[in-house]
């Protein structure tokens, strides 16, 4: 599979990816399995691991405006 940005190679891995869940709130999660480029800082979320950082999102309270979560599929 090549990136659409600059045409490397697209690899799985594994990297720490912050969500703004609301105006006072970002969630890093951490371990978070992805695509990226070999090249560029471009990377995909597959299909059930974007259902799974949903639910994990959701699940946030906002009670504190910096909240780590360790991605668990």
């Amino acid at each position: 599979m090549r990136c659409t940005v600059c045409g490397g190679d697209l690899r799985t891995a594994t990297t720490h990816l912050p969500f703004k869940v609301s105006d006072a709130t970002i969630v890093i999660l951490k371990d978070l399995p992805v695509i990226q480029c070999a090249r560029c800082p471009e990377y995909l979320l597959e299909d059930e691991v974007l259902r799974r950082v949903d639910e994990i999102l959701a699940r946030v309270t906002g009670g504190t405006e910096l909240e780590i979560v360790r991605y668990a599929a």
